[in-house]
């Protein structure tokens, strides 16, 4: 008898849970709100999956697009400022001889030998900022004629020289590093 009032107690607990259960399962049913809805991912087709490549591939072209359009800007302005630098550099070099010109030509004092050794000093110091960027002179006389480097205005037959040969420089020419600033413009002999 213990054992049948064992399992009709234990029937009845099973009944209680079952209920609870039961109750549970409808008050889910009632409200939908409170739990969270789970829905299945629908599998994407091959056209869909084609589409979001596309949509990816051209977001990436228009950002490359984009990157290079800054960058673009960017070398414009950074060439720009360089330009700008290299001028105010170079005119910064200048100007101390422009100055040193405008003392020669207010002292009137001087007479013509210290006149003609200060332009001298000056010529020196203009020599001296073109070395200093790198501008070399060329055409001298008795130097090859070149027609990549000189440029002959005039010709004459001379004995005392040989061929193609500076006879007289009219300008020097000038050259920063390979390229060629101003041709020098010469005299030729015998060519």
């Amino acid at each position: 008898m213990k054992e049948k009032k064992k399992t009709a107690g234990a029937a009845a607990d099973n009944k209680e849970e079952q209920l609870q259960g039961d109750e549970e399962i409808k008050e889910e049913k009632k409200d939908p709100e409170e739990t969270p809805k789970q829905e299945e991912a629908p599998a994407k087709s091959e056209e869909e999956m084609l589409r979001e490549q596309i949509k990816e591939k051209d977001d990436m072209y228009l950002r490359l697009c984009a990157e290079y359009d800054n960058f673009r800007k960017r070398s414009q302005k950074e060439k720009a400022d360089i330009y700008s630098s290299s001028k105010a550099e170079v005119l910064s070099e200048i100007l101390p001889i422009l100055d040193n010109f405008d003392r020669a030509a207010a002292n009137s004092e001087a007479d013509f030998e210290g006149y003609k050794k200060g332009i001298e000093l000056i010529f020196g110091q203009f020599l001296k900022v073109l070395e200093k960027f790198g501008v070399e002179s060329f055409g001298e006389e008795g130097d090859t004629f070149d027609p990549n480097l000189h440029s002959a205005v005039m010709v004459v037959e001379d004995e005392n020289l040989g061929e193609n040969v500076i006879a007289q420089v009219f300008s020097k020419g000038y050259r920063l590093g390979d390229k060629i600033i101003r041709e020098a413009v010469v005299k030729v002999a015998n060519s």
